[in-house]
């Protein structure tokens, strides 16, 4: 197991790449928390907080698409390194100018948001050419999904390690300087500047056209609103069992399950039609997300939730296969970052929906919208099986005929695979 990885990140590259776009990652990562206390630090209320870290969720949700679509249009240097320094300056616009007057805090979080780089799907589309083979791709993936939930379990803690070794505005500055610093060392690497997506069709739906696709942000939408509701359903069941740690028992065990399970799954090569095995990873994941609902005690309730996060990093991975296969030519990065846009949106529906379901049903109805979710998610895929197990193979979804290795729709030459090629 170790060994497959260690042979990935001894690739030309692939450790800087991965290592540069987690810390290019990190304003991303820790910018609600951030948000809400320097707010607080402020003498800004909670409404205020919520407000300011909605506005940049939301920014953010909105701009990561959009900057996908510039990075295939003018390749990754050109966007993403002004887009980290604009989000840089926004966040640090905000720690100088505080939150009164209010309006210029919600503009600094604005653009803060809306110009954080799309280096998820930057990385995913640059794996093909520094790897080459596709079962080492799909191994990248793996680890991809597994570093995301390092970076937000890691994250929030240096915010907290840096507002007690200075204070709140000092540590905006030092994230989103870091930030500026990950995504430098992404666009100036050998394969981010080398990287051109294929031609596109003059489409102003870009990715959104592959019907694939849609089926596959339908289903992670749900996916995503099941996991937004466990976090807050998590501190209402801590609040009823009288220790307000709890909610952090769960939380790591669902991160922890969810490490286990995509260093697991990226271990192995595996065979067959990616869209069937997502079927099932998604039906395993729903399965685990039911019996929270029976809300235990609080050591089975942690072994439950651990249990519901096994699926989630195997799932994320396969899906980004999936959004290779139907991406159509040239919006590869779009695609991705289309993703990561619809799964955050999930997850905010998730916090908000969950709240009043809590409040008029108990913790047990808040865990059981996450079970819903999960079904929901799974039905979406098995309504979709014709559309997603049928991906266009050639332009304009013209099928072309595999024989070894085939011309990829989205510019390299690699086995069965598509993604961004080199100039």
């Amino acid at each position: 197991m170790g060994t497959g990885y260690a042979g990935l990140l001894r690739a030309r590259h692939a450790a800087r790449l991965l290592v540069g776009t987690l810390v290019g990652r990190l304003p991303h990562a820790t910018g609600p928390l951030a948000i809400v206390l320097f707010t607080r630090a402020e003498g800004g209320g909670y409404t205020l907080a919520g407000i300011l870290s909605s506005v940049y969720g939301l920014a953010t949700a909105v701009g990561q698409p959009m900057l996908g679509r510039l990075v295939d249009l003018y390749g990754q240097p050109r966007v993403m390194l002004p887009a980290a320094v604009l989000s840089a300056l926004g966040m640090g616009g905000f720690a100088v100018l505080g939150v009164d007057p209010v309006p210029l805090a919600c503009v600094a979080v604005l653009v803060a948001g809306l110009c954080t780089p799309p280096l998820e799907g930057g990385l995913r589309a640059l794996w093909p050419s520094v790897l080459g083979r596709e079962e080492q791709v799909h191994r990248a993936y793996a680890l991809d999904a597994v570093s995301q939930e390092v970076i937000f379990a890691v994250g929030p803690l240096m915010v907290t390690l840096l507002v007690a070794l200075g204070d709140e505005a000092a540590a905006l500055w030092v994230i989103n300087v870091l930030g500026v610093l990950g995504a430098l060392s992404v666009v100036t690497s050998p394969p981010s500047r080398a990287w051109r997506s294929a031609e596109r069709a003059g489409h102003w739906l870009g990715a959104l056209r592959s019907a694939g696709l849609l089926a596959l942000l339908a289903a992670f939408f749900f996916v995503g609103l099941a996991l937004g509701t466990i976090a807050v359903a998590a501190v209402a069941y801590a609040e009823g069992q009288g220790d307000r740690l709890v909610s952090s028992y769960l939380l790591s065990a669902l991160g922890f399950g969810a490490l286990l399970g995509g260093v697991g799954y990226g271990a192995r090569h595996w065979a067959g039609m990616a869209e069937r095995r997502l079927r099932l990873l998604v039906g395993a994941l729903a399965l685990g997300y039911l019996p929270l609902a029976l809300v235990p005690g609080v050591v089975p309730m942690t072994l439950l939730t651990g249990l519901a996060g096994v699926f989630l990093a195997p799932a994320l991975a396969c899906a980004f296969v999936v959004v290779d296969r139907h991406a159509p030519p040239g919006t590869v990065t779009e695609a991705f970052s289309w993703l990561v846009t619809t799964f955050g949106v999930g997850a905010a529906a998730g916090t908000a929906v969950v709240g009043p379901v809590i409040e008029a049903g108990g913790t047990a109805a808040g865990f059981a919208v996450a079970g819903v979710g999960g079904v929901l998610a799974l039905l979406v895929l098995v309504l979709s099986r014709s559309v997603l197990e049928n991906p266009p193979s050639g332009p304009e979804g013209v099928s072309e005929p595999v024989v070894g290795l085939e011309n990829d729709r989205n510019g390299v030459v690699s086995p069965g695979f598509r993604s961004g090629h080199q100039a």
